[in-house]
């Protein structure tokens, strides 16, 4: 369940990074992204063993108040961070397959009596 969390979420910022990448010459355009306090939420309910809690947390992305314009047109999207962003994401993204992944075979081989 935790698991499938993070994957969610780290699907859904690389889809805002993208986005904000997409648009980065685009006139007013506010970069998005996950608010920082869904990880720090998501941390607390599991360290509270508050699983409903965290069944309940749902990832979104939201524009980033704190990101200043770069640009006299008010674009708030610096594109060398973005993809700094992006990057780090992707590799959260491969790390977070791979333990899943590992997981599951290691399940299967539980199940063949493998283990």
């Amino acid at each position: 369940m935790i698991s499938k969390k993070l994957l969610d979420a780290t699907h859904l910022r690389h889809e805002a990074l993208s986005n904000n990448i997409a648009n980065v010459e685009t006139p007013g355009f506010k970069r998005r992204d996950l608010p920082k306090n869904f990880s720090v939420e998501l941390r607390r309910a599991v360290d509270r063993k508050d699983f409903r809690r965290v069944k309940a947390l749902l990832p979104r992305s939201a524009e980033d108040r704190q990101a200043k314009p770069v640009r006299m047109d008010g674009n708030t999207v610096q594109l060398d961070e973005e993809m700094l962003a992006m990057n780090r994401n992707a590799l959260n993204y491969e790390y977070l397959t791979g333990a899943v992944g590992g997981t599951i075979k290691t399940i299967n081989q539980a199940i063949r009596g493998r283990v």
